[in-house]
């Protein structure tokens, strides 16, 4: 039982480590990522009940600085370094972590209304991504809307799909649907995993493809900023609407590991700095808040 707890308890830095020290090898296994968003987001979708998702007014400023900030920083810093401002603005972009309504829930916040806005969010990125990413990184071979048909084949259905999927799980195969609902519990799981092998996406990335410390440094800063600017707004807006706790996690807890994919698949692979070093950066702050809760 002290073992279970210990690795429950310090998955995520066992999960970098590993990924980090193995990244040779885990590395070829990066095809999975997208799968394993996939399962995470079913698995945790089947835990929603259609009744208990309603948009609020606090979500539409939300989503408003999660877009128009992402576009906002991007244009600001991509004329003194373009590599930089992909990896702050993918950091922002990014949707809300599906494990962030175990957080508010932990916290005393409403899982319902972060819940909500974690579709929201994913919805508003398999949009937005498709349209953005192709002027951020042209294809010299693809014209834009043969990119965004690309983009958009690839990335709406590994958002969207899982919500679909299990709505429909539920109404027509309530049997699969139970017993999806069963093993939830092993989200937990395939984000370990998923930590890994984008860990070793990120390392390869450094040691293969480098550029010079002081960008590395710039971006891994970049992504500490937008990482405490995004708990701080986001809680603001939600304490203006009765929901602080839900507000602050819906915007500042974020589904690196999706970010970290995007960035190797469509930016500059150098960019995925930034959610890497997001993951850090915001399991440091939500460490806090849940000792804080505790004292």
């Amino acid at each position: 039982m002290f073992l279970l707890r210990f690795l429950k308890n310090w998955t995520l830095p066992i999960a970098i480590l590993i990924g980090a020290l193995g990244y040779p090898f885990f590395v070829h296994f990066s095809f999975l990522t997208a799968y394993l968003i996939f399962l995470m987001l079913l698995l945790t979708f089947c835990r929603v009940s259609p009744r208990e998702l309603k948009v609020k007014p606090h979500h539409a400023w939300l989503l408003l600085l999660q877009i128009g900030g992402a576009l906002a920083i991007y244009l600001l810093l991509a004329p003194t370094h373009k590599i930089v401002a992909e990896g702050v603005m993918i950091c922002i972009l990014c949707p809300t972590a599906a494990a962030a309504a175990v957080t508010t829930v932990k916290l005393g916040g409403s899982a319902a209304s972060l819940t909500t806005y974690t579709l929201l969010s994913n919805l508003a990125v398999a949009i937005l991504v498709p349209l953005f990413f192709p002027l951020v990184e042209p294809q010299p071979d693809l014209r834009f809307w043969d990119a965004f048909l690309l983009i958009l084949s690839k990335v709406f259905p590994l958002l969207i799909l899982p919500f679909v999927a299990a709505w429909t799980l539920k109404r027509l195969l309530p049997a699969v649907h139970g017993q999806l609902l069963r093993i939830s519990g092993m989200a937990f799981y395939l984000w370990a995993v998923s930590i890994v092998i984008v860990t070793a996406q990120t390392v390869n990335a450094i040691v293969n493809e480098p550029g010079s410390g002081l960008v590395e440094l710039l971006i891994a800063g970049g992504a500490l900023v937008a990482c405490l600017l995004q708990f701080f707004l986001g809680a603001r807006i939600g304490f203006a609407y009765g929901d602080p706790i839900g507000g602050r996690q819906s915007l500042g807890q974020k589904n690196t590991i999706l970010a970290i994919w995007m960035a190797h698949t469509y930016l500059n692979p150098l960019s995925a700095i930034g959610p890497g070093a997001y993951v850090l950066w915001q399991n440091i702050v939500i460490s806090y808040l849940l000792w804080k809760k505790r004292m």
